[in-house]
């Protein structure tokens, strides 16, 4: 997974894109992160030949002027963005309970970003975590608050980078996602927001 900063113009994509495929790289995926103020914040799912370069990879696609690489990270499979919010969400509406549904929330949030921990905060304690290296109760809830006092910060579209939020309205609960070393996107956000609503929606159907 090769992450990119690139000039937001035509023709920026297909040149990374041409570089990629000079050190005999197979694009098998591309993730629009972010746009905006003239920039764009691309993922790419690369497949490299038997022992090709990753920093001749990194090089190469650097040579297209204005594009900077972010990060390379070796994983076991591709993601799929779209098909992996649909199964979190098929999961959250399959949970039996609420418990199982705090469970399974925090759990596929985990996987599906590649995150570090999740934890679910309803209203002011966790209630449920998942992952290593999570901030202790205390400071979690001091985060909540702090993310509720700030507009852009509390619907989701900001923050800080490795930390994503997402609120649960009708049950004032609060989803927070850490990630060290890879900042969240828009897209990444918005994605959160989205399965936080589902689960929030499950949840008072459980309750109910």
């Amino acid at each position: 997974m090769v992450r990119v900063w690139l000039p937001d113009r035509p023709g920026a994509l297909g040149l990374v894109a041409s570089r990629i495929g000079a050190v005999d790289g197979d694009i098998v995926g591309i993730d629009v992160l972010e746009q905006g103020d003239g920039v764009a914040v691309d993922e790419f799912a690369v497949q490299l030949r038997d022992g090709a370069s990753v920093d001749l990879l990194v090089r190469e696609i650097e040579e297209v002027d204005g594009v900077s690489v972010e990060e390379v990270r070796e994983v076991e499979h591709f993601p799929d963005p779209r098909l992996d919010a649909l199964e979190s969400a098929a999961r959250l509406c399959g949970a039996g309970s609420v418990h199982e549904l705090h469970d399974t929330l925090v759990r596929q949030i985990r996987a599906e970003f590649l995150a570090d921990w999740a934890a679910l905060l309803a209203p002011g304690r966790v209630t449920t975590v998942d992952g290593t290296g999570y901030p202790s109760g205390d400071l979690m809830a001091a985060l909540a608050a702090g993310t509720a006092a700030s507009p852009r910060v509390a619907d989701g579209s900001t923050g800080p980078d490795d930390l994503a939020v997402a609120r649960l309205d009708v049950h004032d609960a609060t989803l927070l996602v850490g990630r060290e070393g890879r900042g969240f996107r828009r897209r990444e956000r918005a994605q959160l927001r989205a399965l936080a609503r589902v689960a929030d929606r499950a949840w008072t159907l459980l309750a109910g």
